[in-house]
């Protein structure tokens, strides 16, 4: 339910989204599928498996992305130490503003356009 209420709420601040995607091996696939990803919400936990084989997959494509989980931050590999999280429970728009303000440090301070992009494999 709480992953609906961040589609609606990212949804109101403009984004299309292609989720929730319930689980890594869908998620992997939806990113292999989708040459356009510029930001992405992932809770650690989906279905029992930890998610960092999909963040592994958005920093590898450039793509900003944010935590919302109720895992302490001991959890996270310190190589994801910079990644924001928003601890569960969560706000709607402390998520939406995490992403928005992680996907806004990925811009060209010059052109604001995206400095690093990648097309499918």
């Amino acid at each position: 339910m709480l992953s609906y209420d961040l589609v609606r709420a990212l949804e109101e601040a403009g984004a299309t989204v292609i989720g929730p995607i319930p689980s890594v091996e869908e998620a992997l696939a939806a990113l292999k599928a989708e040459q356009e990803v510029h930001g992405a919400v992932l809770d650690i936990n989906l279905r029992g498996e930890m998610v960092f084989p999909v963040a592994d997959a958005l920093a590898l494509r450039g793509v900003p992305f944010v935590f919302a989980t109720g895992y302490p931050k001991e959890v996270v590999p310190s190589h994801y130490s910079f990644v924001t999280r928003c601890e569960k429970p969560v706000r709607m728009n402390e998520v939406a503003n995490a992403i928005g303000e992680a996907m806004f440090a990925f811009l060209d301070p010059g052109t604001r356009r995206r400095r690093l992009t990648m097309g499918p494999d």
